[in-house]
């Protein structure tokens, strides 16, 4: 699923999610629990502002930056 990120652009750009969109709702990302690299593309293991654990991938195509979510986790409630 494609999603719309915004992201903090330090020594390069599009570094790390802030936040990002599903649909109309905005998630703030609270902590980057992970990140790797594949061949093409980044991986962003997540928490968001809702507390549930979410995979965002990064890749070029056409140089274009594109987002996707790859996994999401609902957090474990007592």
């Amino acid at each position: 699923m494609q999603v719309r990120v915004e992201s903090y652009s330090g020594y390069k750009a599009e570094e790390r999610p802030l936040s990002f969109y599903l649909g109309e709702r905005r998630y703030q990302v609270k902590e980057l629990v992970d990140q790797w690299y594949g061949p093409e593309e980044i991986y962003f293991r997540l928490r968001a502002d809702d507390d549930n654990l979410y995979i965002l991938r990064h890749t070029y195509q056409d140089s274009i930056d594109v987002w996707t979510l790859e996994s999401f986790r609902r957090a474990h409630k007592p």
